[in-house]
């Protein structure tokens, strides 16, 4: 292992996927807070709030990426608002100084492009939508920060960072110096990582506890509902013995890819599948060995209870 882990915790980065699941639907069938959120959040806000945001769905999903590094860069302990403020006010040269190490191939132009778009429309959604929900996401979010950061000195990175994320596995990979795990609460249960020179981020999602101890669990149902269907079962079956790439499937299984991802998708989301992160960013998947013994767990905790 070649590299630093850090686990850093701020409401900014649930403002960014908060922002980016609205304003592109990504993901949103397979995520915990589902079409309903959606539905409710664009009928809250002002008609010409929601016009002003549905513009970023057209921009590149790529700029996430900057608006991230951004984040970790930010000044410590400092709010949304100001975070917000520092970018719409920092020089365009430092913005760009500030991201370049980190990805080389950003233009000048675009650093500021990103700066200019993004930051109106972000102070936008805080005032609309996600200061009513800051306080209860930052209790959530430092309280896991706070377990995974005593786990730190206790596990070596590569379990902690598997643990954190449900079966994410750095494979060897020499341009790796620092990884850095934040936890959010509006992608659960995806993880989203991104590849940087150097670094790599990896948001991790953070357990909610259930509402309604009558009703099945959600991750109760993302299992049975992830096994559910013969073709994620043979697909299960194929990565039981190695790794293997979603090419490597595409030429095997005979099935699209759209079709594949989808399935991928399901079995991640579940937490039966492991994504290894590869030299070259090359995901492979294989099968999660906790996955089958929580099945069993959660159903039966959930019968007796």
């Amino acid at each position: 292992m070649g590299y630093q882990l850090k686990i850093d915790v701020s409401p900014v980065y649930d403002l960014l996927g908060s922002f980016m699941v609205y304003t592109t639907k990504k993901w949103i069938r397979n995520l915990d807070i589902g079409m309903n959120w959606l539905t409710e959040v664009e009928s809250s806000l002002p008609a010409d709030a929601h016009q002003s945001l549905i513009q970023a769905a057209q921009w590149p999903f790529e700029d996430y990426d900057v608006l991230y590094v951004w984040a970790i860069q930010r000044t410590k302990d400092e709010g949304i608002t100001a975070f917000l403020d520092d970018l719409a006010h920092a020089k365009e040269s430092t913005l760009f100084e500030a991201v370049r190490k980190y990805i080389p191939s950003l233009s000048y132009e675009n650093a500021v492009r990103i700066r200019n778009q993004y930051v109106p429309l972000l102070h936008l959604w805080y005032e609309n939508y996600f200061r009513h929900v800051e306080s209860s996401i930052t209790a959530l979010i430092e309280e896991d920060a706070s377990e995974k950061k005593s786990l730190l000195h206790k596990m070596d990175p590569e379990p902690l960072i598997e643990y954190a994320s449900g079966g994410v596995v750095i494979e060897p990979n020499p341009s790796i110096r620092e990884v850095v795990l934040f936890p959010t609460v509006h992608i659960r249960p995806i993880n989203m990582y991104s590849f940087c020179e150097e670094m790599l981020l990896i948001q991790y999602p953070v357990d909610v506890a259930e509402s309604n101890e009558e009703e099945p669990p959600k991750v109760l149902l993302r299992l049975t509902h992830a096994l559910a269907e013969p073709d994620r079962l043979r697909l299960l079956r194929y990565v039981a013995d190695e790794p293997k790439s979603l090419t490597d499937m595409i030429r095997d299984l005979n099935k699209p890819e759209e079709m594949l991802i989808h399935h991928l998708l399901m079995l991640r989301a579940a937490g039966l599948l492991r994504t290894h992160l590869t030299h070259g960013d090359v995901e492979k998947f294989s099968i999660r060995p906790d996955g089958a013994a929580e099945l069993q767990m959660f159903l039966e905790t959930y019968i007796h209870q």
